[in-house]
């Protein structure tokens, strides 16, 4: 009886965990929609970002054009995915504390990050094949690539951002731990779309698409495992 009774009350849980987490998940993008202004705002950056290249270098090659997408998708994140926890208020902080879980809280936020910054990617591609030009060979590996991309670049600055609001909303704080981190992600990205772009055999993709992978896995995991000491400060 006592095992059934416990084994109910996991099934319980579990289930109020994954109903808290859509809801958490809804909300933010509830939010994001009534607002729209970060939405807009981050289109039109990217919008004017695109267009400005177009006058001042025309269509650039290859290796130009790559660099500059993932630029434009660091740039966005910047704007849009890192103000997912510094647009909360400390009070809000408090109120969630009583209802989730931290690691829910912080999964859920890294999910609403994640469909926001797929959407900036692909409208970028959209806006970069109009005005840039389209010089992939493989398409769809381009648009993976930029996929995962969107995930990795989703989950640290979700995570740099829980770090920077939990310290006084200190958003130059997320600045300095986001650069050794961000560096070689971008690097990693970069060179893991140029298959998609050069139709040669290039040596050591398979390792580098497992450390993007590992890398994420980790930053994902070191979240759920720190982010509960910041959320009881």
């Amino acid at each position: 009886m006592g095992l059934a009774t416990l084994s109910g009350y996991r099934i319980t849980f579990a289930v109020l965990a994954q109903s808290n987490f859509i809801s958490l998940v809804r909300k933010d993008l509830l939010i994001e929609w009534r607002q729209k202004h970060t939405l807009f705002g981050v289109l039109l950056y990217v919008g004017s970002t695109v267009f400005v290249v177009y006058m001042m270098n025309g269509q650039p090659d290859a290796k130009v054009w790559n660099a500059l997408f993932w630029l434009t998708q660091l740039f966005v994140a910047v704007n849009s995915v890192a103000k997912s926890f510094l647009q909360e208020p400390a009070n809000r902080f408090r109120y969630y504390y009583t209802l989730v879980r931290p690691a829910t809280f912080l999964l859920a936020k890294m999910v609403y990050s994640t469909l926001l910054m797929v959407l900036m990617s692909l409208a970028s591609l959209v806006l970069f094949s109009v005005l840039l030009g389209w010089p992939l060979v493989q398409t769809s590996l381009f648009v993976l690539i930029s996929m995962v991309g969107s995930i990795s670049l989703s989950a640290v600055f979700t995570f740099l951002s829980a770090i920077a609001a939990r310290a006084n909303q200190n958003a130059a704080l997320m600045a300095i731990l986001g650069f050794p981190l961000v560096t070689p992600l971008l690097m990693i990205l970069s060179n893991l779309a140029v298959k998609a772009i050069a139709p040669v055999y290039q040596p050591g993709w398979w390792s580098l698409a497992l450390v993007l992978l590992l890398l994420d896995a980790l930053v994902i995991v070191l979240g759920v495992v720190l982010f509960p000491f910041l959320w009881q400060e």
